[in-house]
Order: C-alpha cells, then structure tokens, then sequence
C-alpha cells in the first residue's frame, strides 16, 4: 500500500543570502534608481511566483503591494507592480 506524501510551502531561505556589492560610482541618479525598482521587482515577481501566482492579470496591485509586505520590502509604486507583471508575462 503506498502512502501519500504531503508537502508544503515554505517561505524559509534554503540558500545563505549573496553578499552585496557596492554599486559602481559615477552613474547618473536615474540609473540607481531604475536599478533598484529593477531588482524590488525580481524579489516580488519571484516571491509570486512561489506562492502560485504565474499569471499577470491574477498579480493584481493588492495582492503585489501584500506580498512585498510579506517579504519585508517597502510598498511598491506603480510603476513597479507593472514591472512586476511584465517580469510574470515576459520572464525577463
């Protein structure tokens, strides 16, 4: 007789943290920011996407903003819950 196995989600980290590196000097402003709403909307999308989200239109504004909540992440702007969605649409 077989026994069924059930698994679970966890949101604990299975790997160590990479240790961050300074960015690079001398960029224009504008540049640190689009790469810091990048990366917010990587750790979001990823974070969806763990927890079943694999759809764009079910990624609503609400439920992004709740999850960077979730994950210890300020609240996301706009224009970052459309990133987010992009990111779920196009994986890139």
């Amino acid at each position: 007789m077989a026994v069924a196995t059930v698994t679970t989600a966890t949101t604990e980290q299975y790997h160590k943290p990479l240790r961050k590196k300074p960015l690079p000097a001398g960029r224009p402003r504008e540049w640190y920011i689009t790469h810091n709403r990048r990366l917010k909307a990587m750790r979001l999308a990823i974070a969806l996407l763990d927890t079943g989200v694999y759809y764009p239109s079910t990624a609503t504004d609400r439920r992004i903003r709740t999850t960077a909540e979730r994950i210890g992440v300020h609240p996301p702007s706009d224009s970052t819950c459309r990133m987010v969605r992009s990111l779920i649409r196009n994986g890139r």
